[in-house]
């Protein structure tokens, strides 16, 4: 006895997988070593100190020297994927779509559809 049984192959867009699926290589790579010649010698406290006072100066979004660089900078030193939330979502809306294919599979043996 043959019987039907639906698929279902869930795609992302390029530009939605690469916010879904981190494709780094942060593991495998060493941070280059800094040259602390280079780097000019102000302390901790300094630096925040004139980041407070330019604060309101700096742009909220941008490539480059914005909060949005110093957020993505920062949460990658870190160790934590600004793509994160992203997955979280995505694992999220698979969770529930997965569910929902569950249920209608369960309905269906319940009521003889199989």
């Amino acid at each position: 006895m043959a019987q039907s049984v639906p698929l279902n192959k869930l795609v992302f867009a390029k530009t939605q997988y690469e916010r879904v699926i981190d494709t780094s290589f942060t593991q495998l790579v060493t941070p280059a070593p800094v040259d602390p010649v280079s780097i000019p010698s102000i302390s901790t406290a300094e630096f925040f100190n004139n980041y407070q006072e330019i604060f309101y100066q700096i742009p909220k979004f941008g490539e480059a020297n914005s909060h949005e660089y110093l957020i993505k900078t920062s949460q990658t030193y870190i160790g934590q994927n600004s793509s994160d939330n992203d997955t979280i979502q995505a694992l999220i809306d698979e969770v529930t779509q997965l569910r929902q294919e569950n249920l209608e599979l369960q309905q269906q043996l319940t009521s003889g559809g199989l």
